[in-house]
């Protein structure tokens, strides 16, 4: 068997094995609908685990930018679907900014882009909002000290870049919509990775974005209206998080190096 079948065959296999159940007797059969060409599903999926960390997603604009000159005050914008959806122009007009983020990322996927979607672009400042996916575990179980440690070096290569950073705080999640937050991304989770990238920030003289303070409510979840889901902001949630970027950025680019 050729090596790609072999591949698909531990793909499906992966994919579509049962999941754990209590107790293998039904009173009922009951099976969840299989969809059609399983084949093909199965390749796609292996196709896509050739660029786990998607740097392909905005390699053609990378060398677009870098071919140019850099522009004065360009910022990168690094992040995960909360930053994939947020429209720079919309928000920040006029301004040289540059969005990298991608739906459903890690950091220690932004990490391996830090190069190509980050550093090579020669920014002023890189803005990154990163943890709520590594919270839920989305590529494999973490610790907050391995969280910690992406974060760590993803500043460190900034900083021997001279580039300018913002940490983010998490945004909080919520409940009031019927997709349910707060079991993948426990609020007490949030707060302590928060905690941190506050007292990190400090330490290394970077700049906080708190967009956690202006979106939480009284019961420490995102404010009710402000999202349609629970966990990415909606355009009154844009609205709120905009001005604080915009003066955490200002406030770095005119620091000491």
């Amino acid at each position: 068997m050729r090596r790609n079948s072999w591949l698909m065959f531990f793909v499906f296999a992966g994919l579509f094995a049962p999941a754990p159940v209590r107790g293998q007797l039904v009173p009922e059969f009951k099976p969840p609908k299989a969809n059609c060409c399983l084949p093909s599903a199965a390749q796609s999926l292996a196709d896509q685990l050739q660029d786990w960390n998607q740097v392909g997603r905005y390699h053609e604009d990378d060398v677009r930018l870098q071919a140019q000159p850099a522009e004065k005050g360009r910022v990168v914008f690094l992040g995960d679907s909360i930053t994939d959806g947020w429209k720079l122009t919309q928000y920040f007009p006029g301004k040289p900014f540059v969005n990298r983020g991608i739906s459903g990322q890690t950091t220690p996927q932004m990490l391996v882009r830090f190069y190509p979607d980050v550093i090579n672009l020669h920014p002023a400042a890189v803005i990154i909002l990163a943890g709520t996916n590594d919270i839920a575990g989305n590529t494999g179980p973490e610790t907050l000290e391995m969280i910690e440690d992406n974060f760590r070096a993803m500043c460190e290569l900034a900083q021997e870049h001279d580039i300018k950073m913002v940490l983010c705080l998490l945004l909080p999640v919520s409940d009031y919509t019927q997709h349910k937050q707060t079991d993948h991304r426990p609020p007490s989770d949030i707060l302590k990775l928060n905690e941190w990238l506050r007292r990190y920030a400090a330490q290394i003289q970077a700049e906080v974005g708190d967009y956690y303070a202006v979106l939480v409510d009284s019961n420490g979840m995102l404010k009710e209206g402000y999202s349609e889901d629970g966990l990415h902001p909606n355009q009154r949630g844009y609205t709120l998080m905009a001005p604080v970027a915009e003066a955490a950025i200002e406030r770095g680019l005119k620091s000491k190096k």
